[in-house]
């Protein structure tokens, strides 16, 4: 597998997510990877809810987001320099916002924050899609006849 790694500097402005997401799409959609077609509009919201929280939260501090190919799939990392790390909660049913980790939670295989010497590291993980032909292996609970 080529390594595949996009690193971009945010500014700390709402109109730079979309700017910032479009380039990581343009970017991962240039390279000859495994992910699908199906799998591109998850990624592509993941980095944007990523993104926004960061740039929403981190007030004037340094903002970046890396994307990269690794064996098991895509990984979105967003840098910013708020030191407090996200807690996940479903918010009132009539708030406006407060959803974003909840999706990436939905979305992502995995996905966690991890405090940094600068503030803290908000990460997902996009699995590939397994190769025609592999063996899925599930593990379902047996039930008797």
């Amino acid at each position: 597998m080529a390594a595949h790694r996009l690193t971009l500097s945010v500014p700390t402005t709402p109109a730079a997510v979309t700017a910032v997401r479009h380039q990581a799409m343009n970017a991962i959609t240039g390279w000859e990877t495994e992910l699908d077609d199906a799998l591109m509009p998850t990624a592509e919201l993941v980095i944007s809810e990523l993104v926004t929280n960061a740039v929403r939260h981190a007030g004037t501090g340094q903002v970046s987001l890396s994307v990269q190919l690794v064996q098991a799939g895509l990984r979105i990392e967003v840098d910013d320099s708020n030191p407090a790390l996200p807690q996940l909660c479903l918010p009132d049913e009539h708030a406006e916002n407060g959803r974003g980790l909840f999706l990436v939670a939905v979305l992502a295989d995995r996905y966690g924050a991890d405090p940094t010497p600068t503030g803290k590291r908000c990460w997902a993980e996009i699995a590939l899609p397994t190769c025609p032909g592999q063996e899925i292996a599930v593990s379902l609970p047996l039930q008797r006849s």
